[in-house]
């Protein structure tokens, strides 16, 4: 009979099922650790395995080493043209835009570092892999004016694979260009630091990235003019091991201070008081 026969009924689960978003977990580049995007984020994208220093994006960088709500945009109406209507040119600047931002191949800004007043410009290798182009050479002439103007040292966050070349003789006069406004600086005795992060190529390491009067240097930032391979071919023998790493320019004198992410903002500080003759503003003071 059917009150004997027992219906079977689809059973629905209990819980819902949780599904993780994609950008929950990353990998290091270097050993292949795998966390939380969280654990990387909080270690300022250091890996916290090899503690390999992977690269961040210039505003990041920016709101890493700027005291908060200090910051202001120097020349954020540049945009990058194509003077030499070199071929698909302006559908990669197109693309870039839509996949690094506004801010070109580097962002300029002014703000506070731990109460001192100083222009940073800060360049993203997101940016067509943080070519320079005629706008990051104009956006560094008139940072570097600004500082000028307001006797306020200058910190360049270097990461580049050197001069743009859909931009041709145009790109390599950025080299002179910021090259001569880095001499006025020196000469009115207004501190420049440089801060090679990975990688540090062509023109830009060929002018303003080595011209600081004191150069910093990430953990493990390959840094250089040509690439290692053609330099093997050139000189026909082989490499000594971690050549144009950060910690064999070190070794050789071309760098004076390898520096952790983490003790970037502090040591920039202690730096800067130290060439201007500012104590530390209140509520920052230096520990000895």
């Amino acid at each position: 009979m059917a009150w004997f026969r027992k219906e079977k009924k689809p059973r629905q689960p209990r819980r819902e099922r949780l599904e993780i978003p994609r950008d929950t977990w990353e990998k290091c580049e270097a050993c292949g650790h795998t966390d939380i995007r969280d654990k990387f984020l909080r270690n300022l994208n250091v890996c916290p395995a090899c503690d390999f220093h992977r690269r961040i994006r210039s505003w990041e960088y920016a709101g890493m080493l700027l005291d908060e709500g200090s910051t202001v945009e120097v020349g954020s109406e540049l945009r990058s043209v194509d003077p030499l209507g070199f071929p698909d040119y302006p559908a990669r600047l197109k693309r870039a835009l839509g996949n690094a931002g506004d801010s070109d191949a580097i962002l300029t800004v002014a703000g506070l570092l731990e109460g001192l007043p100083v222009g940073i410009g800060i360049m993203d290798f997101a940016f067509m892999g943080g070519s320079m182009g005629s706008v990051v050479g104009e956006k560094i002439a008139r940072l570097g004016q600004r500082c000028l103007e307001k006797k306020h040292p200058l910190v360049i966050v270097c990461a580049s694979g050197g001069a743009r070349m859909q931009e041709g003789i145009l790109s390599l006069m950025q080299m002179a260009k910021t090259s001569a406004v880095l001499s006025q600086l020196s000469e009115r005795r207004i501190p420049y630091i440089s801060v090679l992060t990975n990688p540090t190529t062509g023109g830009v390491s060929a002018s303003f990235a080595m011209l600081g009067d004191a150069i910093l240097a990430e953990p493990g930032a390959v840094i250089g003019f040509a690439g290692p391979r053609v330099i093997k071919q050139t000189l026909g023998q082989d490499l000594p091991e971690g050549f144009q790493t950060a910690e064999f320019l070190l070794e050789k004198g071309m760098v004076d201070q390898v520096v952790h992410r983490k003790e970037l903002r502090d040591t920039l500080s202690r730096l800067l008081r130290h060439m201007t003759g500012r104590p530390a503003a209140a509520g920052h003071a230096q520990e000895n």
